[in-house]
């Protein structure tokens, strides 16, 4: 396991709902081409702060990367809910930019 998933891990067994750990290791996870924890990660945050933004575009890549078009349109679509709420206009941009590229 690479040194940067240790310190991650160390780090949130002190802070365990911490979306920006957890998105982090979630995309360590992404790059060591492990879908299936990066996704628990990713699903976490969504559960814990639905607000986190970040998290629904990578989230909804992996959907794509694994075949599951489906989940990645409906990820996509409440990313874009919860980037408006947050008026996030640049990650609304960048996840219908996503959202049409898959859809269209």
């Amino acid at each position: 396991m690479n040194e940067r998933i240790d310190k991650l891990k160390a780090f949130l067994k002190d802070s365990p709902n911490d979306c920006f750990l957890n998105h982090a290791l979630a995309l360590e996870y992404v790059k060591l081409g492990d879908d299936k924890e990066a996704q628990k990660l990713f699903e976490h945050n969504m559960e814990t702060d639905p607000a986190y933004v970040a998290t629904y575009y990578h989230l909804a890549k992996l959907f794509e990367r694994i075949g599951d078009q489906g989940e990645a349109i409906h990820t996509y679509e409440e990313g874009m809910k919860a980037a408006k709420a947050a008026n996030d206009m640049h990650s609304y941009s960048e996840l219908q930019s996503a959202y049409e590229d898959l859809v269209y």
